[in-house]
């Protein structure tokens, strides 16, 4: 057992550039709007610049970094992630035992730890948050709200497909969750915010399952948007969509609070706005700085600290249009991309180039995987043979976010223009349609109205079906594709309860995909943050399990 995850600093690790450092200028004054002293002259108030506002604060209806950068300090989960990698470790389950059909698992949960609200947190409260999410009906299953849960768990009740079998409470401390068929990435997938465990009287007091809108276009409940309610170190505020969310130290937290007594996570979407905020010492620290400003930043003396790139950044195809349902038009798309060209010109420095939808440190990494060389001639020749010549050629809707960065694509507008001149280069007609973070995610992963697009994948936990079965393991509205032997293939590969068996389940599997060539994975970036001089340590986490009571500050 591990004890308490939450209480600890982080220490560096051999990847992650973490840790108390000397640093030199940069004194600024700073706006603090607010917050206590925690520690002698120590201002407790930690501002982060966010690049976009959470899409929910309820994490079940939630899929986006920003979203979950909040929710992991409201809440907590069964499992966490041991520091600085992306390997499960203990949380508000002390210990765990698998049955020996690999279809049970019972947690021993924690003692004495309550939800903000004052419900106590116990194996009922469990077994609420997991049938919760397994009763969704209508609009609440659309991937624009409840992605994790029918990715990971293949579906719902009302659909025959969930692989949830249920879950018993045995006692207040002894919860059993039931699957109906093996899945060796279960543990490491409840380390997830989506399958943090909420507050049964909250989630009913404020309807949290009353959504509405359509799939495209859901509105949320008065929970997601006013009430979230968890077991973390920090309870919620206030939420101000475009400016601000607001959390506080929640002084019945079972842990170790730290120094930090508030969060103010300040909307600012710009980059380069962000780099000034920091430059003015009106916010402590961002994320996703730009390539282009990493020197001046380090030069000036602020704290860079690196992440693991455990993502990827992909050009997604939509076979829904007709267009893009030939493979000749997917292999001319691959073929036209200079991959090299777009790391060299617009990702930030130490960026490798992908291969395949998975870092290379994920079991199932096929190095010998088939790809598509830059190659314009071929390119060309594909599109001719699939009826596409310069007096009748091939108009494509590209889409792509604005005003938003995430670790795998830290300027979007800027890898959108250069892919949008590598694919007129070989005669590709590009019709640009741009949105907002939120409008974007859910035209993509809503509808079927869009056409190639960029989006990406920052890994949740260290097991491939987090990549791969996340994107490929059914059909979905992203890649508008029916594939019943790929879905056959991962739905196989998840069950296998080894490493050893599941390395070359992967491997042939990445290499179906990337014969059937859904898309064009690009690059694996490394995310990089900035902090004031204050900021002496910061749990910089490959998965982004980063929690704020774990920060150290200095005067």
């Amino acid at each position: 057992m591990l004890g308490n995850l939450r209480s600890r600093v982080l220490a560096a690790g051999a990847t992650i550039a973490i840790g108390a450092l000397a640093l030199s200028g940069c004194t600024s004054q700073r706006d603090d709007n607010g917050g206590g002293d925690a520690g002698g002259d120590v201002d407790s108030t930690f501002v982060f610049g966010a690049s976009g506002d959470p899409s929910s604060l309820d994490p079940a209806f939630a899929s986006d970094g920003e979203s979950f950068r909040i929710s992991r300090q409201i809440f907590e989960g069964l499992v966490g992630v041991a520091p600085g990698t992306a390997d499960p470790a203990p949380l508000l389950a002390e210990s765990w035992e698998q049955s020996a059909d690999g279809l049970s698992y019972t947690f021993q949960l924690k003692d004495g730890v309550t939800f903000h609200d004052g419900t106590e947190f116990n194996a009922d409260a469990v077994c609420f948050t997991f049938d919760r999410q397994n009763d969704f009906t209508g609009i609440a299953q659309s991937e624009s709200l409840s992605y994790y849960w029918g990715k990971i768990m293949r579906g719902y009740a009302d659909t025959g497909t969930s692989i949830y079998g249920g879950c018993e409470a045995a006692s207040p401390t002894e919860v059993t969750i039931t699957l109906t068929e093996p899945f060796a990435g279960f543990i490491p997938a409840l380390s997830l915010p989506a399958f943090a465990i909420q507050s049964p009287t909250a989630l009913q007091e404020y309807s949290a399952d009353e959504v509405g809108g359509t799939s495209e276009a859901p509105t949320l409940s008065e929970y997601a948007q006013a009430h979230p309610t968890g077991t973390g170190p920090f309870r919620f505020d206030s939420w101000e969509p475009g400016a601000q969310a607001t959390v506080s130290a929640y002084d019945g937290y079972w842990g170790e609070q730290g120094q930090v007594q508030q969060v103010i996570f300040r909307v600012i979407g710009d980059t380069t706005a962000r780099r000034q905020a920091l430059e003015s010492g009106s916010i402590d620290g961002y994320d996703l700085v730009a390539p282009a400003d990493l020197g001046a930043l380090e030069t000036a003396g602020y704290t860079l600290v690196n992440r693991d790139p455990f993502n990827i950044l992909y050009l997604g195809m939509n076979q829904a249009n007709p267009a893009l349902a030939d493979i000749r038009v997917r292999q001319a798309i691959a073929h036209a991309v200079d991959k090299e060209q777009l790391v060299t010109q617009v990702l930030p420095e130490g960026t490798t180039v992908a291969s395949q939808f998975m870092p290379d440190s994920v079991i199932g990494f096929n190095s010998g995987v088939t790809t598509y060389d830059f190659d314009q001639d071929a390119a060309k020749a594909l599109l001719a043979e699939a009826g596409y010549t310069e007096a009748n050629p091939l108009t494509l809707t590209f889409n792509y976010p604005v005003n938003i960065s995430r670790p795998y694509m830290p300027n979007p507008e800027q890898i959108f223009t250069n892919l949008q001149s590598q694919l007129q280069a070989v005669g590709i007609v590009v019709n640009p349609v741009s949105n907002e973070w939120g409008e974007y995610l859910d035209l993509i992963q809503g509808g079927s109205d869009h056409g190639i697009h960029l989006l990406g994948w920052t890994g949740d936990y260290n097991d491939p079906d987090n990549f791969v079965g996340t994107f490929f393991g059914a059909a979905s509205n992203e890649w508008g594709f029916d594939n019943a032997e790929l879905f056959s293939a991962l739905t196989s590969a998840r069950g296998l309860a080894t490493e050893a068996e599941q390395d070359p389940a992967y491997q042939a599997v990445n290499e179906q995909i990337a014969t059937f060539l859904p898309g064009v994975p690009l690059a694996n970036p490394v995310p990089t943050l900035a902090f004031a001089p204050r900021v002496t340590s910061y749990p910089a986490s490959p998965v982004q399990d980063e929690v704020y009571n774990e920060i150290t500050l200095s005067e």
